[in-house]
């Protein structure tokens, strides 16, 4: 299977509810992560470190910072006369749920795909944080002879509609797809999914002419039986964010130098939007410990434990601890944060103390002044 016969499909706003205190003015797609990424730079490096040329990102609303910051796919070498990336626009039909979301924009997107020429497809959703080494999945869906191929984690399900719990053998051949309770443990289907396009295309109309509802009941488990499906488990770091508190515990584990460097492989790497900025800046007494600090920061207080973004300002005397602080936010002289996530271009006034708990951090809005 070569990697430029696929096309890459990214659902850019699966799953926004989520995390709704970050996605109520973007889609999950753009939401900032570890001092400089976008979720949207994981699966797409994913795609483009695997040899796929062609990408679709299927979008649906709040989509403005994630065009803004994709571009024309440039950092992605995507930025091609042929191939390359596709912004597919909001789609919409006569009847319209929020279990038909992920169906939905399959129809929506059905002449994108009858215009393609590769062979086959693969989906993949931004709430996903890994650096999965895609031609293993290529391998193994040929190797099979596999009709669908679903990329799985081992562990606690996701707290998200529509899981799918994959039932298997050891040769990964799939006997059943259950829909988990909370908190199980199983074999979930992270949504990585490789399909051929002439099947896909064929199940979508047959959806479409049966009235399903939903992309998981209507296409994947309803076929179980009449399809060779595999399960494929994924390696390395591999995290699925479901809410303010999973993206919170997420980012914290990338302070372990060890996550750091399964994420960040530099044979595999993460790309994401070039800003040219000055170095950050540490001034007299300042204090850093097993901290990210980005570019552009500066640095007059103390930090510990915590991802600070570009930009971002924390004085002389500030006391940031555990804490997410996004780009261009100020930390004013002589705050004390603990647990705290402020979102872009937050005002901390002098003085103040907040505090949430490693089980529950405060999250402060974009343009807030507190």
């Amino acid at each position: 299977m070569r990697a430029n016969n696929i096309i890459g499909i990214i659902y850019s706003n699966a799953y926004d509810y989520s995390l709704s205190e970050l996605t109520s003015l973007r889609a999950m797609s753009s939401v900032p992560f570890c001092s400089r990424y976008r979720f949207i730079d994981f699966p797409l490096s994913n795609f483009v470190n695997c040899g796929i040329s062609k990408v679709g990102i299927v979008t649906k609303s709040n989509y403005q910072s994630l065009m803004d910051h994709v571009g024309n796919g440039k950092a992605w070498d995507l930025s091609r006369k042929r191939e390359g990336l596709y912004i597919l626009p909001p789609f919409h039909s006569g009847v319209s749920s929020e279990n038909r979301g992920r169906l939905e924009s399959l129809i929506g997107i059905k002449d994108f795909l009858a215009a393609s020429k590769e062979e086959y497809v693969l989906f993949s959703d931004c709430n996903i944080i890994c650096n999965y080494d895609l031609k293993k999945l290529f391998d193994f869906h040929t190797k099979k002879n596999a009709d669908i191929t679903i990329v799985y984690k081992h562990g606690t399900v996701p707290k998200l509609r529509d899981v799918m719990a994959l039932e298997h053998g050891e040769d990964g051949k799939i006997s059943a797809i259950t829909t988990p309770n909370e908190n199980d443990v199983a074999d979930y289907s992270t949504n990585i999914i490789l399909i051929r396009k002439s099947l896909l295309e064929r199940l979508i109309n047959e959806a479409v002419s049966l009235h399903f509802q939903s992309f998981t009941m209507g296409i994947i488990q309803r076929n179980v039986e009449k399809l060779n499906m595999y399960a494929l488990e994924c390696e390395g770091f591999f995290e699925t964010v479901d809410s303010l508190q999973s993206y919170f515990d997420v980012s914290m584990k990338l302070l372990d130098p060890k996550n750091m460097k399964l994420l960040f492989d530099k044979e595999h790497p993460i790309y994401t939007k070039d800003r040219d900025d000055m170095p950050a800046i540490y001034g007299l007494g300042s204090s850093v410990h097993n901290s990210l600090i980005a570019d552009g920061c500066v640095i007059d207080g103390t930090v510990e434990n915590s991802i600070i973004f570009r930009g971002a300002r924390i004085a002389k005397g500030a006391h940031v601890k555990n804490c997410i602080i996004m780009q261009n936010s100020y930390i004013s002289e002589n705050v004390k944060l603990d647990c705290i996530i402020t979102d872009k271009n937050v005002v901390v006034k002098p003085n103040n103390n907040l505090a949430g708990a490693l089980t529950y951090p405060v999250y402060i809005g974009k343009g807030i002044t507190i």
